[in-house]
């Protein structure tokens, strides 16, 4: 009989090429150019690693349960800092059952996801939608089914495609403080009340090599992404609000990258929208959003300061204007810029999309128009920021 203890796992060393593989990736990213960029991207990866092992340990999609992809600690895809990610690994060929609460957010999205990260291409969007589509108790609470066609499928259930493999759900919140997330769980309906299978070793390797793949796929794929949608786009300037990349067809999205020097200052200018969520963030060049819990690195409609003439002035600078829509840098030189709206009911256009301007940092006080108004003092600054670690820190409890 062979000594299981003394046997080589194939996973583990697959898994283990895998995180060799994708630190070469980042080391040999065209942005890294001094210690701080190889820091971020060392933390990055370490990051991608844990998204990785999560998703294949919670991979089993006869008894799948919801994981949360991106958080503070596990950043991928220029996460959006207003929303919780949760996602579960399925099969086209079954039939699941998602029950919930609605709670109070600005969005709740549904998305059915074929293929993987691990490929030479990110994974296809089968199905999008958010809760105007299927019924919701006046409680708050839904359930809601997906699996293969069925004749007499009614409201709230949903036809998977064959090679359909992952569940996406996004809850987006405008007030962070103010709207409550609400509660999901997923079960595979002829599972219900069945006990979990007995753990293997076959079962444990294939999960080892499962996340090797798909770590060397998420390293290749997000810096790539960038190539083809942010940097294709002049230097301090956004381009016109357009779909989502990634089938989310009630969401647009502007995006772009800037370049500042230390005495300049990038003013974005917007309407808002009055969309039920808009929110500005930014993000570094590993595609990932900045510190938004201990900086004002992101902003929503709820949270910024609006104009009297119904425009959201956001001023991107190294330096702090003493204004309430300061978004920081953080000392990044370079970085991405995203505006995003959700949940909308037509399609936007170049009206509702931002203008961009470089201004002298020293001249923003005449080039703000309601420069005044956005004035805040040290102090209001310091609760701004005690009030979004306290948020998040709250948000991250759900």
């Amino acid at each position: 009989m062979t000594d299981v203890r003394i046997q080589e796992s194939r996973g583990v060393a697959q898994l283990t090429e895998a995180i060799a593989e994708a630190e070469r990736i980042v080391r040999s990213a065209p942005h890294v150019d001094d210690e701080r960029d190889l820091a971020e991207g060392l933390d990055y990866l370490a990051g991608l690693v844990k998204v990785a092992l999560g998703s294949a340990w919670a991979g089993d999609p006869e008894d799948p349960y919801f994981a949360r992809p991106s958080t503070p600690w596990t950043k991928m895809g220029l996460d959006n800092p207003d929303t919780l990610y949760f996602a579960a690994q399925i099969t086209g060929d079954a039939e699941y059952v998602v029950t919930g609460t609605r709670g109070t957010c600005a969005d709740l999205v549904f998305q059915v996801l074929g293929g993987s990260h691990a490929g030479s291409t990110a994974p296809a969007s089968h199905l999008a939608f958010d809760d105007r589509d299927f019924p919701v108790s006046p409680d708050g609470g839904f359930e809601l089914r997906f699996g293969p066609p069925r004749d007499d499928a009614g409201p709230g259930y949903f036809t998977l495609a064959p090679d359909s493999s992952r569940l996406l759900v996004r809850q987006t919140f405008s007030d962070w403080a103010g709207e409550q997330a609400g509660t999901l769980r997923v079960q595979r309906a002829d599972r219900i009340g069945a006990p979990a299978r007995p753990l293997t070793l076959e079962t444990v390797e294939s999960r080892y090599a499962r996340a090797g793949r798909t770590l060397v796929g998420y390293a290749r794929t997000f810096l790539e992404f960038v190539e083809l949608f942010y940097l294709d786009q002049p230097v301090n300037t956004m381009y016109a609000p357009k779909s989502t990349p990634g089938g989310l067809t009630s969401q647009f999205s502007s995006a772009g990258h800037y370049d500042l020097r230390a005495d300049e200052a990038l003013v974005v200018t917007v309407p808002a929208s009055g969309m039920p969520y808009q929110g500005m963030q930014l993000g570094s060049r590993w595609y990932v959003s900045l510190d938004y819990a201990n900086h004002q690195t992101s902003l929503t409609t709820a949270q910024a300061h609006v104009d009297p003439d119904g425009k959201i002035r956001f001023v991107i600078s190294h330096r702090d204007p003493g204004l309430a829509n300061w978004l920081e840098t953080t000392g990044h030189e370079r970085g991405y810029l995203q505006i995003r709206w959700q949940r909308v009911d037509r399609p936007l256009t170049e009206a509702d999309g931002p203008a961009t301007e470089v201004v002298p940092f020293a001249s923003l006080p005449e080039r703000l128009p309601f420069h005044d108004g956005q004035r805040v003092t040290p102090q209001q600054w310091s609760r701004r920021i005690a009030d979004r670690q306290a948020a998040v820190a709250d948000r991250m409890l759900s």
